[in-house]
């Protein structure tokens, strides 16, 4: 699960960035779920994975967490949520 869950954070920050190229701020509306997915992976990761083994499910979170935070921020700024 910490694999997919950092697997799926990069993917999410990546998709992120696209959005920020002007008129492709839409993106950010498929990608916030896609980030929430990826959220939700990490924390059942990290409630199922040993204490030592947590490192990839945490990063992903943390990963996951950011691309929420700044998909949100975006779409404030840009006008995509009034």
């Amino acid at each position: 699960m910490g694999i997919i869950s950092l697997l799926w954070g990069v993917i999410a920050l990546l998709w992120l960035l696209l959005a920020f190229i002007p008129l492709l701020g839409w993106g950010n509306w498929f990608m916030i779920p896609f980030a929430v997915v990826g959220a939700i992976l990490a924390a059942v990761g990290i409630a199922f994975t040993a204490p030592g083994n947590r490192g990839r499910a945490k990063a992903g979170l943390v990963l996951n967490l950011l691309a929420i935070a700044l998909g949100a921020f975006r779409l404030v700024m840009g006008g995509g949520v009034v």
